[in-house]
């Protein structure tokens, strides 16, 4: 693979991790810094480690996880996009003592997103490259793709914080079945 193969797969598999940041960024009104910097790193770290795990694990694991994978990712984000949705109507008080994303949240989001680097991995592993610059181009990529797409729906704070929330949620849902329907 050439490097600017490379850069195109990394910036193609980020785009997942770009829309649920900025879902995210839409719903955070309060530690946005954190909130957005975990996420990234999160979503960064899991989009350069599945490469790595596809690329040993080769068609033994690729046998088994692509013929479900856009179940999985399907599953896991109607069911986030369901809670966004949910929790737009909790009320003012409720809303503050969630200010900070949960670590189950970040790790659902983060495997949820980076399925795809799996295969791409195993993909890797056929073309003859080795596993490590492409894994680092791909988590460095998703990471600034991740943080851009938080502070990108942090701009749209302007509407109203229901609407926005619901939105995230609507916008997850909506990746879910994009995803769900490009499997066929």
């Amino acid at each position: 693979m050439s490097n600017i193969d490379i850069l195109i797969l990394a910036i193609a598999l980020s785009i997942d991790a770009c829309v649920v940041s900025f879902s995210n960024g839409l719903v955070f009104a309060q530690n946005k810094r954190i909130n957005s910097l975990m996420l990234a790193s999160s979503v960064g770290f899991f989009q350069f480690l599945m490469p790595v795990i596809g690329f040993f694990l080769a068609q033994s694991v690729n046998k088994y996880v692509e013929p479900y994978d856009h179940w999985i990712v399907f599953g896991i984000f109607v069911l986030l996009g369901a809670k966004f949705i949910k929790d737009s109507f909790k009320t003012e008080k409720e809303e503050k003592l969630n200010c900070y994303l949960c670590f189950s949240y970040i790790m659902l989001v983060s495997v949820a997103t980076s399925i795809d680097a799996l295969g791409a991995g195993v993909s890797i592993a056929f073309t003859g490259t080795k596993i490590l610059f492409p894994a680092l181009v791909i988590g460095v990529v998703t990471f600034f793709n991740s943080l851009l797409g938080f502070w990108g729906g942090h701009l749209f704070k302007k509407f109203p914080t229901r609407n926005l929330e619901i939105s995230g949620g609507l916008i997850l849902i909506g990746l879910a079945f994009k995803i769900l329907f490009e499997s066929f």
